[in-house]
């Protein structure tokens, strides 16, 4: 058996929960492209540590886009995996984002709120002013961390968690994010990416009760590296 250990960042574990530094183009469960998901690493890296024989319980919590890359929390037992999925549901979790973007915003920190409506044929939300039929209210608040030579380092709070929601609505702003063409970025990034990063989770545990705060570290790349 390879070791899934070298290529897996994990931020935090414990017995309840684990906590993985998501890279770009990594998928957090399957889907139809049959690549392997994140979670089946994360659950060989269980097997493997702990030489746990048989099946690995492991539940998925939340998800980020396979462009996206950053905090992702797994829990590694069923009693954790309702109390988070309530955390999240309720939105008792603080969640951090950064995203590098082409155009300076209008201000430098600002609330947005848009109607958000999927269109899942394209897998794409669109960021409407007002509501629209089947559409869901979104909420982010951003501001502007650092100006770089030809981008914007804006750090992210999200109210509302909706698909694609971070980069509908900052393209909807003009503020689309380095390498998302989907949303209208004027060129895609080498490797697939988009300069998109779940910075940080903050969150009650669900067993012991206490804050847990998890920060990941961007990606290794010329962009990201001089916002750190």
């Amino acid at each position: 058996m390879h070791s899934t250990r070298n290529n897996l960042q994990v931020l935090y574990e414990d017995n309840h929960l684990i906590v993985v530094n998501k890279r770009p183009g990594d998928i957090v469960q399957g889907d139809k492209t049959g690549d392997k998901p994140l979670s089946e690493v994360v659950k060989e890296y269980i097997a493997e540590k702990y030489n746990k024989p048989g099946a690995v319980f492991l539940g998925v919590v939340h998800r980020l886009d396979r462009p996206t890359s950053g905090v992702v929390l797994f829990a590694r037992t069923s009693k954790a995996l309702g109390r988070m999925n309530k955390l999240f549901s309720e939105r008792d979790t603080r969640k951090i984002y950064w995203a590098v973007v082409e155009n300076r915003p209008p201000k430098r920190k600002d609330t947005l709120v848009h109607y958000m409506k999927r269109n899942p044929k394209q897998n794409k939300s669109y960021a409407h002013k007002n509501e629209v039929p089947d559409s869901k209210k979104a909420i982010l608040n951003y501001s502007i961390v650092k100006e770089l030579d030809n981008y914007y380092l804006l750090e992210i709070e999200l109210e509302t968690g909706r698909h694609h929601q971070i980069r509908s609505q900052l393209s909807a702003i003009g503020c689309v994010i380095k390498g998302d063409l989907k949303y209208g970025a004027k060129r895609s990034n080498k490797d697939g990416s988009i300069h998109l990063h779940s910075r940080e989770l903050t969150f009650i545990h669900p067993v012991k009760k206490k804050e847990i705060k998890i920060v990941a570290k961007p990606p290794s790349d010329a962009i990201w590296n001089s916002c750190v």
